[in-house]
This record gives C-alpha cells, sequence and structure tokens, in this order.
C-alpha cells in the first residue's frame, strides 16, 4: 500500500500548566476548542498529516505537562524533537518570565539544531492581557525565534504556526531529505521507513530509525 506521507517527524508544546497547550494541539489537528481545562497528565500526542512545499509531512506532536512534578517524564521527549512551541500565555506574566527557564532546558535537554519557535497563546484574551506583544517580539528576538500570537479560542495563527515549524524542520534538515531522495525513484521520497517504531510504548527497545529522531 502507498505510503500517506514522504516524512515524518515530532513536534513538542512546552510551557507552564494552563497556557493552553493542549487547547492549540486540538484546534490544530482536530479543528476543535474545549474551553475546560483539564492538565495533561505527562504527555499525550496527536497525529496529522500537512504538505509543506510539496512534500507530505506526517507531523507528531507531543503535548507536556507543565507542571514541575512531570519535569522528569517530559524532559525525557526532549532529544527526540525536531521542533519545539515555547507556549506562554499573553494574560500571565508569570507564564512569560518562564520561557527564560523553558529555553534553558531546550538548551540542556534537546538536540543540537532543534527549531523553536515562541508562542503567545490566548490572544482573543485581549481585556485581560499582561504581556505586550512588543515583549513577546523581544523575547523571540533574543532568542533568534518566530514569534506568534495565537488563540485557539479564534483559531488565530494556529495553522501559520505549526505550518512554520514544520517549514523550519524541513529547512534545516534539507540536506538529508536530498539524500533520501537520491536513494528512493525519481518523485517518491520514502522518508519514512520506520514509522512503527513511532508508535512504540514509552521505553520500548530503540532501534536504529530512518527518521529525524
Amino acid at each position: 500500500m502507498a505510503k500517506q506521507y514522504d516524512v515524518l517527524f515530532r513536534l513538542l508544546l512546552l510551557g507552564d500548566s494552563g497556557v493552553g497547550k493542549t487547547c492549540l494541539l486540538c484546534r490544530f489537528t482536530d479543528n476543535e476548542f474545549h474551553p475546560a481545562h483539564i492538565s495533561t497528565i505527562g504527555v499525550d500526542f496527536k497525529m496529522k498529516t500537512i504538505e509543506v512545499d510539496g512534500i507530505k509531512v506526517r507531523i507528531q506532536i507531543w503535548d507536556t505537562a507543565g507542571q514541575e512534578r512531570y519535569q522528569t517524564i517530559t524532559k525525557q521527549y526532549y532529544r527526540r524533537a525536531q521542533g519545539i512551541f515555547l507556549v506562554y500565555d499573553i494574560s500571565s506574566e508569570r507564564s512569560y518570565q518562564h520561557i527564560m527557564k523553558w529555553a534553558s532546558d531546550v538548551d540542556e535537554y534537546a538536540p543540537d539544531g532543534v527549531q523553536k519557535i515562541l508562542i503567545g497563546n490566548k490572544a482573543d484574551e485581549e481585556h485581560k492581557r499582561q504581556v505586550a506583544k512588543e515583549q513577546g517580539l523581544q523575547l523571540a528576538r533574543e532568542y533568534g525565534m518566530d514569534f506568534y500570537e495565537t488563540s485557539a479560542c479564534s483559531n488565530l495563527n494556529i495553522k501559520e504556526s505549526f505550518t512554520r515549524l514544520t517549514e523550519l524542520v524541513l529547512q534545516a534538515h534539507r540536506k538529508e531529505l536530498a539524500g533520501l531522495r537520491a536513494t528512493t525513484a525519481p518523485g517518491v521520497p520514502d522518508l519514512a521507513q520506520l514509522e512503527e517504531d513511532e508508535y512504540k510504548p514509552s521505553g520500548a527497545e530503540d532501534s536504529p530509525k530512518a527518521c529525524w529522531c
């Protein structure tokens, strides 16, 4: 059976508890918004396939718990991510200040060259704003990241931000992409050779992978 995508990689959502990471994920993958907040326990993930520059990309998006008691668990996922969203809530100055801590963790635990985007979520709650857009832009410039203000509620910049991070990951791995293309039939890039490994439960024995892990 023909593959339904050309390449598979992982994105990771990081940020304090309550900033809306799960809502961002559900809006992007299922086009749903659930205003009732239920904290993620440990980690969860969803899948979505999008097309970027003619390449069908299967994205495994990991949603991590923001609470400190889950940090040991979630840090195990940093090293296998190719793209990371650092998310704060524009109505929470505290969550914005904590981005520096999350960025430090990424520097320590994520692989070199991981692509990052800064997200100021809940942009629909303008009346509760504690973090100016200019602050988000400035912080993103300091870290060399793209920046988006998003709203899972109003669907603001959801597709745009996920697509942009996907583009950045593809650009960062263009050499591997070209190499894998060269080993397959013309026009049929076989870049997801071991997708079965992606569904191994946590702790399963590792095996060589053809995806960018």
